[in-house]
């Protein structure tokens, strides 16, 4: 019998992306049968702190040791790579690495890679306050050779307006928000813009938002599918919307 490889998930950050994270690893896999699906072990934790909060100080409570026992836990339970549906977890990516025996998906490094590979050279960016503060995406897009092109404070206000008191709250998304986002950083240069939280992720899912969007989660589950030995269905070879 052949061995299947195993993906495992550090989830519940927040839970909906997680849920919205394997749908697409569902929806991407080349499958015609159920057993040609990726296997995959799933932890929702949403108990663990918020990141973005420990990031600017506001919460004193570190999610790394959650997060390191959730990994630690799918090692031992013999999965092949670790995925994490959380842009800003990436934060923590070096320690996660470092003790933690599985490789772990990059997918910030992996987002960067797909901009480069269409040839983007400027790239705006939009995610929590905690990413944007510690240059998680304007370091791995300088290091490509990629400007990044970040929101003003107001914009960015609306960012996390919609990360928060709107996805993770549950409410409508207050579309001309994101809109007003979308329009500056196409002002300020952006060929591209990153949907650079997993959140954002779930306004893709359910609005049109245009073309010009890379949604970092999509490239994650993709490179998730490659990892876990599967083949991708051809309609996302390029995940840049048009």
């Amino acid at each position: 019998m052949e061995q299947k490889k195993i993906l495992g998930v550090i989830g519940g950050l927040g839970p909906m992306d997680t849920t919205h994270f394997m749908e697409l690893v569902i929806r991407m896999t080349d499958a015609s049968v159920d057993q040609e699906n990726v296997d995959m072990i799933v932890y929702n934790f949403p108990s663990i702190p918020d990141r973005t909060g420990y990031i600017l100080g506001s919460n004193l409570k570190s999610p790394l040791p959650g997060l390191l026992w959730v990994g630690r836990s799918l090692a031992r339970q013999g999965v092949d790579c670790i995925a994490i549906p959380c842009i800003t977890a990436h934060f923590f990516y070096e320690e996660l690495a470092e003790e933690i025996r599985v490789p772990i998906l990059n997918g910030i490094g992996e987002t960067v890679k797909h901009l480069k590979e269409n040839g983007i050279t400027a790239a705006g960016v939009m995610a929590t306050d905690g990413t944007i503060i510690s240059g998680l995406f304007s370091q791995a897009l300088l290091s490509a050779g990629i400007k990044p092109v970040l929101p003003s404070r107001q914009r960015q206000a609306d960012v996390m307006h919609l990360i928060y008191n709107n996805i993770k709250a549950g409410q409508d998304v207050e579309m001309e928000r994101f809109e007003a986002v979308h329009q500056e950083l196409q002002q300020r240069g952006a060929q591209a813009i990153i949907l650079g939280c997993t959140e954002l992720s779930l306004i893709k899912r359910d609005y049109d938002i245009g073309p010009g969007f890379l949604d970092s989660m999509e490239v994650l589950a993709r490179q998730a599918v490659l990892h876990s030995g599967k083949a991708v269905k051809k309609e996302y070879t390029s995940l840049i919307t048009h």
